[in-house]
């Protein structure tokens, strides 16, 4: 079974109450839990050695990528992170400096984004280290956004550049919380999500809700460099933009937006952020189903994001 049929199998049937506003599903849980005119976000997330990383990762930035994680998914909501406790696995024999280190890392982002790590667990893991984030934040009621909502006609945006995770960009990426809040602040952002599994693993999960499609533009997916000078080595080489659309672990933001705002959103965002690029990447669609158009013809999209259990 792949996971998305044993989340939907796992969850189909959950106990809720009056408080859940949003529940499984979505990149975050929220919450009303009395707050005048916020909701609370609640998510959890989890690295595991030999999947997440390798043995010999330098544990600081194993530390930066087990918050950074969840805090994506605050962002994907255009929230404001709170506070965090950590669950930590650790196999028999295992070192108390990397353990330091791994905490290193934590709090350096921790601080980045004035989240507190409020407590935690440990436990024997026999299997290797396991790092399990709880994380709590915040979002306006009135701009808390979601991934469903697109727009048949609405504009594909993506931030950064996609592709190469394995040059190391997963153990460094930065959730990008500010670019989230700010264009909630100033557009109106129809649906968002973040990319964990690849363009073209997520993409789905924004449409899905509405029943919609997309048709992407080949030449307009922002292939970032690694992807472009890495992709074709190793045993299982792959182009740039294969290597874009399903490489995962971009954590970069993909959102939906009006046609009429997409010009002034790129006139706007350079100078608000002019080291991130912005990307527009194609358009809904009525039609469900995923397209990519290069200089030769309209097909369907074949690749696919990282699914666990395959």
């Amino acid at each position: 079974m792949q996971e998305f049929a044993l989340i939907h199998r796992l969850t189909k049937d959950l106990p809720a109450n009056p408080a859940v506003i949003v529940g499984p599903g979505d990149d975050c849980a929220v919450l009303d839990i009395g707050l005048p005119d916020r909701w609370l976000l609640f998510k959890t997330d989890a690295v595991v050695e030999g999947v997440h990383f390798l043995p010999d990762t330098e544990p600081e930035r194993l530390g930066h990528k087990a918050l950074a994680r969840p805090l994506s998914d605050i962002a994907a909501m255009a929230g404001q992170p709170t506070s965090a406790v950590v669950t930590l696995g650790l196999p028999p024999g295992f070192a108390v400096h990397r353990v330091d280190a791994v905490y290193a890392g934590l709090r350096r982002l921790a601080d980045r984004h004035g989240v507190a790590l409020v407590g935690g667990e440990t436990t024997t893991n026999p299997g290797g280290w396991i790092l399990s984030l709880a994380v709590v934040g915040t979002a306006p009621k009135d701009r808390c956004l979601r991934r469903a909502g697109a727009r048949p006609g609405d504009a594909l945006f993506v931030t950064g550049t996609l592709g190469g995770s394995a040059a190391g960009k997963h153990l460094d990426f930065e959730p990008r919380l500010a670019e989230a809040r700010w264009l909630a602040q100033r557009f109106a952002v129809h649906a968002m999500i973040d990319l964990s599994d690849g363009l073209a693993g997520d993409l789905p999960h924004l449409l899905a809700p509405d029943n919609l499609g997309a048709e992407l533009l080949a030449r307009a997916i922002p292939i970032s460099r690694d992807a472009r000078t890495r992709s074709r080595s190793g045993p299982h080489p792959k182009s740039p933009l294969l290597a874009a659309l399903s490489d995962g672990e971009d954590f970069e933001l993909l959102f939906a937006l009006p046609p009429s705002q997409a010009v002034p959103l790129l006139d706007a965002w350079k100078p608000a952020f002019p080291s991130l690029p912005l990307s527009c990447i194609g358009t809904v669609t009525a039609d469900p189903g995923i397209r990519l158009r290069d200089r030769h013809a309209t097909r369907p999209l074949e690749a696919h994001g990282y699914v666990h259990f395959t």
